[in-house]
C-alpha cells in the first residue's frame, strides 16, 4: 500500500532522514520504533508531505506523493493523527467529528458517528461536551475518531500512547486492534515497546533517521542486542 523509497528529509540544513526506505502492506499494523528524536515524527510528516523530502519517493497505492500538497494526500486516503492532537477545543465531540467527514472509499472501511461511538464509548458519553473540557486521553481518542470520519485507507498515528493514563493506553491498544479487524492499515510511531508489541504485526526501528531493523517482534526478541542498542533508555 505504501512504499517509502530512499527519502532524505531536512529541517533547514539539519539532515533528519537519511536514505530511509520501508513498505507498509495492506491490512497490517506496523510500528515505527525509536528513541525520542530518532526521526519517527518526521517520517510521518514526510509521508503526508508536511515535510517535503528533497530526495526519494513516497508511493501510495501506485502514486508518487512527492510534491503534492498535504490536503491532496489526505484526500487520496491517508489519515494523519499528530502527537499534539489538534482538536477544535470550542466545538463539541459531534461537531469535531463532522469536521472530518469525507466521502466513503471503495478500498477502505466506512465510518459513521454512531459506529465510532461504539468503538470509543468515552466519546459517546461526552458527545455534547466541548473539546476543551475533555482529558488528554479523550482528546487523543477524539482526534483518531475525527480522522476516521475521513474514511482513510491508511491511518498514521504519531505517539498514540504518549502522555495518557495507563487505563486509556489499554483502551487505545484495544481500539487499534478493532481497527485492524475492520481491515484498516495502520502505521504507528512509538517509544513504548510493550504497547507496540501488543498491537503491531511488524516493527521498523530507526535511529538517526536511518532504518536499523525491519521485521517481526519475534525476530526482534531473538536479537536483544538490537533492542538494547536502539530502544533502551
Amino acid at each position: 500500500m505504501l512504499s517509502v523509497e530512499r527519502i532524505h528529509s531536512y529541517y533547514g540544513k539539519a539532515h533528519i532522514l537519511n536514505d530511509l526506505s520501508f513498505e507498509v502492506r495492506r491490512g497490517e499494523v506496523v510500528a515505527l520504533l525509536g528513541r525520542n528524536g530518532a526521526g519517527k515524527s518526521t517520517t510521518m510528516k514526510s509521508v503526508m508531505q508536511l515535510v517535503r523530502p528533497r530526495q526519494g519517493q513516497v508511493v501510495f497505492q501506485g502514486e508518487n506523493l512527492i510534491g503534492q500538497p498535504a490536503f491532496r494526500v489526505a484526500k487520496q486516503g491517508i489519515g494523519y493523527v499528530p502527537e499534539d492532537r489538534r482538536i477544535f477545543t470550542d466545538l463539541t465531540v459531534v461537531e469535531n467529528l463532522e469536521v472530518g467527514r469525507q466521502p466513503r472509499r471503495q478500498d477502505a472501511p466506512h465510518w459513521t458517528v454512531e459506529q465510532l461511538f461504539e468503538i470509543f464509548p468515552n466519546l459517546s458519553e461526552r458527545r455534547a461536551n466541548r473539546g476543551k473540557h475533555m482529558s488528554g486521553g479523550e482528546q487523543q481518542m477524539l482526534t483518531i475518531a475525527r480522522t476516521l470520519m475521513g474514511n482513510p485507507s491508511l491511518l498514521l498515528l504519531d505517539e498514540p500512547s504518549e502522555g495518557i493514563a495507563p487505563v486509556i493506553v489499554e483502551q487505545m491498544a484495544a481500539t487499534i486492534l478493532k481497527l485492524k479487524a475492520e481491515g484498516l492499515t495502520v502505521m504507528i510511531s512509538e517509544q513504548n515497546l510493550h504497547f507496540a508489541r501488543a498491537v503491531a504485526d511488524r516493527a521498523i526501528i530507526i535511529e538517526g533517521g536511518e532504518k536499523k531493523f525491519d521485521g517481526s517482534f519475534k525476530e526482534l526478541e531473538e536479537h536483544p542486542e538490537i533492542r538494547d542498542a536502539y530502544l533502551s533508555v
